[in-house]
Formats: structure tokens, sequence, C-alpha cells
């Protein structure tokens, strides 16, 4: 098992390696600049350069299904479900096979009516809530994980 970590404007990383430390997981790090991170066994750091959708692209090359991926890009999980692999919003909301699509088709939408003009605002804030929920979720996932592997 392993956790990759699309890390670039990542806001749960600190609890990403709280729980990989409990359930002695290896995280991969994966941005396009230099991110500090834990000097530990199980942490790794890949710097993958600036190119458009470099880090998507490695992550997604090694995603299976026995990797859960923390990320907040749609895209980017959906290249990861089809691979098998369990894939987490940084607020702890699953991207699954059934929910994919309509987060693509969301996304979708709100690029057109940005495109168009519209003043639509953005996501609310990220909240203790979210923190918390992310934190259960890569709990269970990995716990979900040890028990089908």
């Amino acid at each position: 098992m392993m956790i990759l970590v699309d890390a670039d404007a990542c806001p749960v990383k600190e609890e990403v390696y709280k729980v990989a430390f409990r359930h002695a997981v290896p995280v991969t790090i994966v941005s396009n600049s230099p991110i500090r991170v834990p000097a530990h066994p199980l942490i790794a750091r890949e710097l993958v350069g600036s190119a458009f959708d470099a880090a998507d692209d490695w992550i997604a090359e090694r995603a299976d299904a026995q990797t859960v991926v923390v990320t907040a890009d749609i895209l980017l999980a959906d290249r990861c479900l089809k691979n098998g692999a369990a894939v987490l919003a940084p607020n702890g909301r699953p991207f699954t096979t059934a929910s994919i699509g309509g987060a693509i088709a969301t996304r979708a939408i709100m690029a057109d009516l940005r495109a168009g003009g519209d003043v639509i605002g953005g996501p609310p804030p990220f909240s203790k809530t979210d923190r918390s929920r992310f934190l259960s979720a890569l709990d269970e996932t990995l716990l979900r994980l040890k028990r089908r592997g």
C-alpha cells in the first residue's frame, strides 16, 4: 500500500503524515516545486518539474488498487479511479466511480459559466470539519485496503 499526494495546493499534508505513520504506510509527496517534507523513512518527495500536468501524469501512472491518492483535481481523480485507486479529496470526500461523472459534469458547467463572465465564487473555505473528515476518511480507507489486500 502507498499514499500519493498531489501536493502543490494540498492543505492536509500534515494529516496524511499522521495517519501514514500510524498505519506504517509509505507516502510520496508529488509537486512541481520543492516542498519541505519530514525526514522519515516512510516519506518521499517527488519533484516532477513544471510541465503541464506533470504531477498528475506521475501520480496516475503509479496509482493502482493498493494506492490512496489525495487530490482535489477531479480529472486526476478520474484517471486514478480508472486504475483502481482509492481517491480522497482534501475535505475527506471520496471520489468514487459512481460520483466522478457528476463531478466532471459540474466542473465543466462551472468552467462554462466562468468563461461566460458569470461571477460564481469558489469553494467554501477549508474548515476544521473538513480536516477532521479527511483524517477519518483516510484512516477508514487504509483499513479497508488492509482488509482487502
